[in-house]
């Protein structure tokens, strides 16, 4: 997976803090389900580009 973006960080400490309508495993569920399709998107874009991981 890719590493924490400024972006995600925010949004996550604020979810965390201000305690939405969502449980804390989904925060973390959504956040590590967004990290792993980032992960696929980045390598799927230079696997057909013919760049070699």
């Amino acid at each position: 997976m890719i590493a924490y973006t400024l972006p995600e960080i925010r949004r996550l400490f604020a979810y965390l803090i201000l305690r939405h309508a969502h449980p804390d495993e989904h925060i973390w569920s959504w956040s590590n389900w967004r990290r792993r399709r980032q992960h696929q998107a980045r390598t799927s874009h230079y696997r057909r580009r013919g760049h070699l991981p």
